[in-house]
Formats: structure tokens, C-alpha cells, sequence
């Protein structure tokens, strides 16, 4: 298959089809001309007179626009939660093994806790619950957590430390 090539037409040519078109017609042309000498009043720029250090903010300012809409629809609206619970989460079950395992099988258990109490389509752990964990290192976690779960219209359940 041939790709089509796109045929170039300057505002010159197309202005000049449609003054003849309009003298075919019998329409009056000097209306046209009036219009063309309106665009031609729009001050131009080259993109010479545009700094780089403007071109940058103006790129970085849309980036950050984007990002701020990205973050709004990821909070979670008051609304939508349908259910809260704070629960004590004992991880002393998950000392079971190594000994330089233990924070990565407190992470493991407190998933498996909330997927059996909550039963959620998806589970995110806040970075604060994570910290809270691993705050003594790989080898001293703590025995237990205190949580708070919420869930929304989604099924989306997220745990926070309370």
C-alpha cells in the first residue's frame, strides 16, 4: 500500500481559487478582499523573537498543569468511600522463618490480612503503613500495626496507619 502524499497549498492559492470562484458565481468579490486585508492585520512572529528559557517555563508549566489534574483524580473522594475500619493487625505471626525475612513477611501477612477481612478488587498499603514497618530494619519489625481501611464504589481498599 502507497502512502498518499500531502500536497502543500500556500494561503495565496487558496485565496486566489476563491475569488475565482466567487467572479464564476457572479458574487461580489470586493466583500473577500475586505476579509483578506482583516487577516492580514494579525501581527506575526517569528519564532526567532521567542526565547528558549520561555519556551522551557511554558513546557514545564504544562507538564506541571497535567500532573496537578493527574493527582486530583487520584484522591479518593469522600463519597465514594464506602466502608472505613480500623483494625490491630497482629504480625507476629510473620516472624515464622529467617530472621532477616521479617519485615518483607510483615508486608506479605498484612496483605493477606486485608484481602481476608476486606475482600477487595485491589489493595494498596500507604507509604506511611510500609515506613511504620520497616522503620527498624529487615530484622525487627514490629508485633503488631494499627490501621485504617477504607473502601470505596470501586472496591479499591487502601490502608492508612491510624
Amino acid at each position: 500500500m502507497g502512502k498518499k502524499k500531502e500536497k502543500e497549498i500556500s494561503l495565496d492559492d487558496l485565496e486566489e481559487e476563491l475569488i475565482e470562484e466567487k467572479e464564476e458565481t457572479g458574487d461580489e468579490v470586493v466583500e473577500e478582499e475586505e476579509e483578506i486585508e482583516e487577516i492580514e492585520e494579525i501581527e506575526e512572529f517569528s519564532l526567532d523573537e521567542v526565547a528558549e528559557k520561555e519556551e522551557i517555563e511554558e513546557l514545564f508549566e504544562e507538564e506541571e498543569a497535567i500532573e496537578r489534574e493527574e493527582e486530583i483524580e487520584e484522591i479518593p473522594k469522600e463519597e465514594e468511600i464506602i466502608d472505613e475500619r480500623i483494625y490491630i493487625v497482629p504480625l507476629y505471626k510473620a516472624r515464622h522463618g529467617p530472621r532477616k525475612k521479617w519485615a518483607k513477611k510483615s508486608v506479605r501477612y498484612l496483605r493477606t490480612f486485608m484481602t481476608r477481612h476486606f475482600k477487595p478488587e485491589a489493595l494498596i498499603i500507604s507509604q506511611d503503613v510500609n515506613e511504620k514497618i520497616w522503620s527498624r530494619g529487615i530484622s525487627k519489625p514490629p508485633r503488631k500495626i494499627k490501621i485504617r481501611a477504607t473502601k470505596n464504589i470501586d472496591g479499591l481498599v487502601v490502608c492508612y496507619l491510624a
